[in-house]
């Protein structure tokens, strides 16, 4: 391509390139909406500039004359703020670091003539904590603000706040290709009164640049003469209409409301980008977890070969993780076979690698393997073919636990419109995916805000400096959930960073600094006093960004590799250990401030590092592991399994060399969708007095007296544990006899009146309380398990003041017990046997019992006993009648009534018939009602 370019100064801007990016023409509306409102939500789609044009434009960079505004762009992801930044200075014909540049962290790159800088979401906040103001910053733009990243809300939050009470003239830009507009609108629009000039002009000879870390103080750019008014070099640069090439002329711009903030729409794109819906012919399962059917990669790898056949370029393929990255490289094979070299993106890639995948490719046709990295903000050269796999990564917390991991979601629509994007950035392109149109409808619109399902500890942290402790002051899009908010209060409070108001502590303030989770803020600091700087930011860097799995899953280990390694892990490694020990002293003083709850450490491995090895890695990672996660302090349970001072379940990976250790400080671990224990990523071998040193804050000793489930008795014993984990216990000689008492109630209550002794007589007893309660009421008491659980009190009296366990407990006559529920008070339990007789006495003379087990009494007797007996018995006080089930001379049931008097008259004679041959020494009379009654047969009888 031609360049046509534009010298002011010595300075050239390629012209060329910005007169082709469609956003140029929203630049003049984008402007006015500023002066007006001082706010403006920017929707352009990907490919039009908004990245790189509109910085320039507002900063006054592309026209001379005028004044240099200051402006701040913070994009979700360090390779994305990097690439802006480049971009932006090829536009100018400059290198970095000169009126353009970038802070990330553990890089940075500008200078004092610095205008324009592209910095992390992460960076900006740190920035705002430090100077609320943004002293001598005109122009803050978010960019990419439809990813929902934490940090970019949490920005937004500040910045308005910051707008509405302090600096009314700075400049607020929302901008994205795909985003909710309206809601941003609104969002922008309500907090801040509009301005008509914006801070941080700088005058003609410039001024000296930040020696503090904070944003460059630029000159003004060399050949920038003259003066035009307020925005006019915006507008300038702009143009009045569309240049060559700009496709879609329909910018525009409109209100969200009253009190909503402009909307400027660029509706041109740079390039048409067909799609091509290209959905597996296999059935793929859906993503689980961390899971991705192998079906589904294998067919996103025949696609891509498929686009290198039917396309020109080169291709980016978007797939959710590092993993699945390396399983399609696999399948692709080598360059060689496959006629393109395959390069892999993703944010663990080293910058250099990163850096050559944005410089473009040296005449060989390319396949770039991508995470969602590569999704906003950035051109990658050469690209006319996106093949999206439709899958994307976000984090999931279990709060109650204290784990997150990340889990595989369908990528938003808002999502896919942006990586479709990447293959119109420079000439017409396709886009191959992976699904079918109809599943396209199905896909949400937005992907989930990180608000609502991450770790808020950093959030609450962030917001507890602000002043604002709940967020309830704060504008957001979404509130934090209250369950997240809460357990992210309670880590700050239990790490010392804020007091229980929610207030942020001096030692919270310079754990904030550090630019950490507060719980590796923890960790840095409290570690750092017992083991030294040095030693303590190494553990940290590892665990800040966890190391490749190659490294293994014993962190000491990893510690040492990463010290010898020579890849790109250990170099981002080695830098960030350098940053935070740096930080650190920065910060020196955290040590004399108030530590954690339940104190400080006190015999971790040696403060001065000396003695270094093996050995003194291990107590340095285990000591600073824990302190980090206490609540991750895990115990031995055999065969691998462990158990977490949170109550959490956890497994050792089959081989692992820590299975052997006794106790353990958890770093990474994650739960699985419907697992029930958690998987242990990383962990350091640490003893019983580093884990009660971490977790001090965990610790309690406390008498416990109650029913065991696991052991079916009662256990009194003094207990000395590490939040779930039993450290000690041993007998209590004298129990507390309340708490006795209740425990064996307990046991009573869950394993049922079994526990005691029912004999035969006991049994009959309460059958008989039963009946009498069932047909008489009261004073008769209720008998039921339910009813005798709840009177256990008045019915085991005495007897649970002697017990100590089950043993005693079988001991017990329920009978007896249950006899002192009878209504003695009243008198009526004199008549109990008369009432509900246990026995009847019948016309033979023998005394009969009576069985109550069913619903109506059964008298169970030998015919020959009745003989003369014509009224059927009734208890009760007459009320009702015994059911009598007339029994052969063995024993075995020859008839029931309830009316003998009608069986000796209808029902006899047939019993008579069938038994007389089968018994004949029994007697068998004709009248029976008239026979005498017997035990005996016929013979005895005449015997007398």
């Amino acid at each position: 391509m031609s360049v046509v370019a534009a010298r002011i100064g010595r300075v050239t801007i390629r012209t060329d390139v910005l007169d082709h990016l469609p956003v140029r023409s929203a630049v003049p509306a984008l402007w006015d909406a500023l002066e007006t409102r001082g706010t403006a939500v920017l929707c352009a789609p990907p490919g039009t500039g908004k990245t790189t044009l509109v910085p320039l434009a507002l900063a006054g960079l592309l026209r001379p004359g005028g004044p240099v505004r200051r402006v701040v762009v913070a994009e979700p992801r360090r390779i994305a703020a990097r690439a802006a930044a480049r971009r932006m200075a090829w536009l100018l014909g400059e290198e970095v670091g000169e009126r353009v540049g970038f802070t990330v962290r553990g890089e940075r790159r500008v200078g004092r003539r610095t205008v324009v800088e592209v910095v992390t979401t992460g960076v900006l906040l740190q920035r705002l904590q430090r100077d609320q103001e943004l002293a001598g910053v005109a122009v803050v733009m978010l960019d990419e603000c439809h990813e929902r990243h934490l940090d970019a809300d949490t920005a937004a939050a500040f910045l308005l706040d910051v707008r509405a009470t302090l600096r009314p003239d700075l400049w607020l830009v929302a901008a994205s290709a795909t985003t909710d507009a309206e809601g941003w609108a609104a969002l922008l629009g309500g907090a801040g009164a509009g301005s008509t000039t914006p801070a941080g002009d700088v005058p003609a000879g410039g001024a000296p640049g930040s020696a503090d870390g904070g944003f460059a103080v630029p000159s003004t750019a060399t050949g920038d003469t003259g003066a035009s008014g307020s925005g006019g070099a915006a507008r300038d640069a702009a143009g009045e209409g569309q240049g060559a090439g700009v496709r879609g002329a329909g910018d525009q711009v409109r209100g969200a409301g009253d009190r909503g903030a402009p909307i400027v729409t660029a509706h041109g794109t740079a390039h048409p980008v067909d799609v091509v819906w290209a959905p597996p012919e296999r059935a793929v399962r859906p993503a689980h977890g961390m899971r991705v059917d192998p079906v589904l990669l294998e067919h996103v790898a025949a696609v891509v070969r498929r686009a290198l056949r039917e396309r020109d370029g080169d291709v980016l393929c978007f797939l959710p993780g590092v993993g699945e990255i390396s399983r399609v490289a696999g399948q692709l094979g080598g360059g060689e076979r496959l006629g393109a070299e395959v390069l892999q993106v993703h944010g663990r890639a080293p910058a250099a690698v990163q850096d050559a995948v944005l410089a473009g490719g040296t005449g060989r046709r390319r396949v770039v393997l991508a995470t969602s990295v590569a999704e906003s903000s950035l051109t990658v050269p050469g690209v006319r073919v996106v093949v999206d796999a439709g899958l994307a990564r976000e984090p999931r917390t279990d709060h109650a636990r204290g784990l997150g991991a990340l889990t595989t979601v369908r990528a938003s629509r808002a999502a896919t419109r942006q990586r479709a994007g990447r293959a119109g950035r420079e000439a017409p392109g396709v886009v191959y995916r992976c699904w079918s149109e109809a599943d396209d409808a199905r896909l949400p619109r937005w992907p989930a805000p990180e608000i609502a399902v991450a770790d808020l500890a950093s959030f609450a942290l962030h917001c507890a400096c602000w002043g604002d402790p709940d967020a309830s002051g704060l504008a957001l899009l979404d509130p934090p959930p209250g369950g997240a908010m809460t357990a992210a209060r309670e880590v700050l409070v239990a790490i010392g960073a804020t007091d229980d108001a929610g207030r942020v502590t001096e030692r919270g303030a310079r754990m904030a600094r550090l630019g950490l989770h507060p719980r590796l803020a923890r960790a840095l600091v409290d570690g750092a006093r017992e083991v030294g700087p040095r030693p303590a930011a190494e553990v940290v860097a590892l665990l800040s960004e966890e190391p490749p799995r190659e490294y293994g899953d014993d962190l000491s280990a990893a510690l040492r590799a990463a010290r010898r390694g020579g890849d790109a892990y250990a170099g981002r490694w080695r830098a960030e250990a350098r940053r935070l020990a740096g930080a650190l002293g920065e910060v020196r003083g955290d040590g004399a401030g108030a530590g954690p709850r339940g104190g400080g450490t006190g015999n971790g491995a040696s403060r001065d590092g000396g003695g270094q090895g093996a050995g003194f890695d291990d107590a340095v990672a285990g000591l600073v592991a824990a302190l980090a996660f206490p609540e991750r302090v895990a115990r031995a349970r055999g065969g691998g399994a462990l158990l977490m001072a949170s109550g959490t379940g956890a497994e050792l990976a089959a081989g692992s060399g820590l299975r052997e250790a006794e106790w353990l400080a958890i770093a990474v671990a994650d739960r699985p969708v419907a697992a029930a224990s958690a998987r242990v990523r990383l962990a350091a071998v640490i003893d019983e007095g580093t884990a009660r040193t971490a977790a001090a804050t965990l610790h309690t000793t406390a008498d416990e007296v109650g029913w065991s489930v696991d052991r079916g008795d009662l256990v009194a014993r003094r207990v000395e544990r590490l939040g779930r984990i039993e450290v000690r216990a041993k007998p209590l000689a004298r129990p507390d006899p309340e708490r006795v008492r209740e425990g064996l109630l307990d046991g009573l209550r869950g394993e049922g009146l079994g526990l005691l002794r029912w004999s035969a007589d006991a049994h009959s007893l309460r059958q008989r309380m039963a009946f009498a309660h069932r047909v008489l009421g009261e004073p008769w008491p209720d008998v039921s398990d339910a009813a005798l659980l709840d009177r256990a009190d008045a019915w085991l009296a005495g007897v649970l003041d002697r017990a100590r366990g089950r043993a005693d407990l079988g001991r017990v006559d329920a009978g007896q017990a249950l006899s002192r529920l009878l209504p003695w008070a009243t008198g009526d339990a004199a008549r109990f046997d008369e009432l509900v007789p246990e026995r009847i006495e019948v016309p033979s003379g023998s005394r009969i019992r009576v069985d109550y087990a069913e619903e109506q009494p059964v008298l169970a007797v030998k015919l020959q006993e009745l003989f003369g007996w014509q009224e059927t018995p009734r208890i009760a006080g007459g009320r009702v009648p015994v059911v009598v089930h007339l029994l052969s001379p063995a024993g075995r049931p020859a008839a029931v009534t309830a009316d003998l008097a009608s069986f000796w008259r209808e029902g006899y004679r047939s019993v008579r018939a069938e038994l007389r041959g089968r018994y004949p020494k029994h007697p068998w009379p004709q009248d029976p009602s008239a026979a005498e009654p017997t035990r005996h047969t016929a013979a005895r009888a005449r015997r007398g």
